[in-house]
Parts: structure tokens; C-alpha cells; sequence
């Protein structure tokens, strides 16, 4: 009995029709019971989570007006997603407690309150990903890079001139 179900199964799964790939279909068309879609959703009833987000053009923020001064004017920049006491990322929260390590003056912007800020951060260190960490005014990199600079004993050469004051009790 078993032997007969397994192989009406096996026979009714080897006669449906295979998916093609080669074939190229703009807008949505069903298959084997399932929708597909190869246009952009434009439907109300999608959420605003699984709705593309457009990205930002022509940022307004001026390099020379925010970006430029934060790195020249503070010795450590942290460009991150949240804030040193709040972080909103792993990668952030690791960069603010290495760079924490050295009791340096830590200056951060939260690039999640302005698109267009992170926008012109990006243009400004050609680097793509956050957090983005400026040391004297040099893009150093991100979490991944001040990790290793700490393990390796270079980021504390790279701070040792700009360590903050001693806090006193």
C-alpha cells in the first residue's frame, strides 16, 4: 500500500510542469498556484517595511558646512548609527568601546536622524558603511579597522597625543 502512495506521488510530482527561466515576463503572472512579480509593488496594502526605499539623490547638506569642520575641528569623529551612550548598531557600540579603551575625547554624530547627512558623510570618505571613525581629520575606517589597530597596538600610537584629561575625583 505504502509502495503504491509513494509512487502515485512520485508520478503525479515528475508530471508537473518545470519552472523556465528563460523566460521574461514583466508584471505579475502566476505559476503552479504561486504569484510572482517582477515590477516594483505599488499596492497600498504593502507595508512601508517591504516597500523599496528610495535613496537619497542630491543631498542639500554641504560637505563644507557639517563634514568638513567635524573632522578638522575634533580629533576623534565617530559618524555611527545612535549615539556613544546609545548605540543602534554592533558595529557602532564595538567601535565606541575600543575607541572608549583610550579615554580620548569622542566627538559622534547619529546618522540616522538625517539621510542626507549620511548621505554626504559617504561622498565625503568614499566609504559606504557605517560606522565611519575620523582620527585628526584622517578616515581611519570602521569598527573592523579600529579593532584590529587595537589588537595590533597601532590605534594606541595613532591616540596617544589626544588622550583626554585624567578625570579627577
Amino acid at each position: 500500500m505504502a509502495r503504491l502512495l509513494s509512487n502515485a506521488v512520485f508520478k503525479g510530482i515528475t508530471t508537473l510542469p518545470t519552472a523556465r527561466s528563460s523566460r521574461n515576463v514583466l508584471g505579475s503572472f502566476y505559476e503552479n498556484g504561486l504569484k510572482y512579480s517582477t515590477t516594483v509593488p505599488s499596492d497600498p496594502d504593502t507595508h512601508e517595511d517591504f516597500r523599496p526605499a528610495n535613496k537619497v539623490q542630491g543631498s542639500t547638506v554641504s560637505l563644507k558646512d557639517v563634514v568638513e569642520p567635524d573632522v578638522k575641528e575634533n580629533p576623534v569623529m565617530i559618524y555611527m548609527k545612535g549615539v556613544p551612550d546609545f548605540p543602534q548598531c554592533g558595529f557602532s557600540s564595538l567601535a565606541v568601546r575600543v575607541l572608549k579603551q583610550y579615554n580620548t575625547p569622542l566627538s559622534a554624530r547619529n546618522i540616522l536622524e538625517d539621510p542626507e547627512l549620511k548621505s554626504a558623510v559617504k561622498a565625503f570618505s568614499h566609504w559606504p558603511t557605517f560606522p565611519q571613525i575620523f582620527i585628526r581629520g584622517e578616515f581611519i575606517g570602521g569598527s573592523d579597522i579600529i579593532l584590529n589597530m587595537h589588537q595590533t597596538g597601532e590605534l594606541k600610537e595613532k591616540l596617544k597625543d589626544i588622550a583626554a584629561s585624567p578625570k579627577s575625583d
